[in-house]
């Protein structure tokens, strides 16, 4: 049985605005906890790519225009999305971006340069070290751990102590990501701070996640089973970085959930986990033709969160459903479906 967490559509009245489900931006908490700045310049939409061309080179095409985009945003998350499905090729384009005007696109592509260990970057890694941002800081620290430099981890550790709850979450984020799990104690020193900022807490309580602790599942029960939506999704993403037989359980019956991003949420997150239970979730958005009559903004978030999860699941049923993700009027849905082409590649 499904029906325990079984929401009124209701209960997302209270969820309107610009930070709905704000945890399913490709790069997810990062964005919002560094501050993205409104597009500056032209703002001319790129065409979207007709169908010549197999799938993977209409991604390739989609993803090269998004790092060129004068939106900051999509610029943030085509990095994001070169980093997770590992397009090393398109990191000449990612380094350039090191330079870029906006922070949150700076800060992603040391994370990329990092994570990929991409040497050709290194010097200007090194370089950041000194940046005025303290976020670029001890993003480049990060980054230089993992180009084998692990005393650069006291860096972003001291910074989960900062003042400034950007930095504070930042630094979270980035000792999750490390692997290693002495940060535990940081982290939930940072959870239990009662001057931390709700960013903090929920980047910290995800970063324990990512470290396998599973004293972090009752924290992240209590978001779902908010009456809050956008909470509902914080705590399936952090429950699928956990990733225990509790956690996937937990992610099933939010297949039930009434509101239909809080279902795509869910089902992607169990694609990551190699459980495909939610599939027919995913395929009821095209059968049912489930964004009728939604708003192009509903739609938009909708159609974003369906490429992801097809990405992750990646059965042939859904897959078919690409080439029309890929040829969205949405930019960000286009991005997404690019995503999700290598990403069912990587796993195929």
């Amino acid at each position: 049985m499904r029906n325990a967490l079984r929401k009124t559509e209701a209960d997302t009245n209270r969820t309107a605005g610009a930070s709905t489900f704000r945890a399913l931006l490709l790069t997810c908490i990062l964005i919002a906890a560094v501050g993205c700045e409104q597009p500056s310049g032209t703002t001319a939409s790129l065409q979207a790519p007709t169908s010549g061309g197999s799938l993977m080179q209409q991604a390739d095409l989609i993803i090269r225009q998004a790092l060129a985009d004068p939106d900051p945003r999509l610029r943030a998350n085509a990095i994001e999305v070169v980093e997770v499905t590992k397009q090393v090729r398109l990191m000449p384009k990612v380094q350039r971006l090191l330079a870029d005007q906006s922070v949150p696109v700076r800060f992603l592509a040391i994370l990329a340069v990092g994570d990929l260990q991409y040497a050709l970057a290194k010097e200007s890694i090194a370089q950041a070290l000194n940046d005025q941002n303290e976020n670029i800081r001890i993003a480049a620290a990060y980054a230089m751990t993992r180009f084998g430099h692990s005393e650069y981890v006291q860096v972003f550790r001291n910074a989960v102590a900062s003042q400034d709850q950007t930095v504070r979450a930042n630094a979270a984020l980035l000792l999750g990501k490390t692997g290693d799990r002495s940060a535990l104690r940081f982290l939930y020193w940072t959870l239990q701070r009662k001057d931390s900022a709700d960013k903090v807490i929920l980047q910290a309580a995800e970063s324990i996640a990512m470290l396998g602790d599973e004293r972090i599942y009752p924290k992240l029960w209590t978001r779902l089973i908010s009456a809050y939506a956008d909470d509902r999704v914080l705590g399936v993403r952090a429950m699928g970085a956990l990733g225990t037989a509790e956690a996937k359980n937990a992610l099933i019956t939010m297949l039930d959930d009434a509101v239909l991003e809080v279902r795509l949420a869910a089902a992607e997150q169990l694609g990551k986990l190699n459980d495909r239970t939610g599939e027919p979730e995913v395929l009821d958005v095209f059968k049912k033709n489930l964004t009728a009559g939604q708003s192009s903004d509903d739609r938009e978030r909708v159609n974003r969160l369906t490429a992801l999860a097809i990405g992750e699941i990646g059965t042939d049923r859904l897959a078919k459903y690409l080439p029309q993700l890929l040829r969205d009027e949405s930019k960000s849905v286009r991005l997404a479906a690019a995503k999700a082409v290598f990403r069912r590649e990587m796993k195929n």
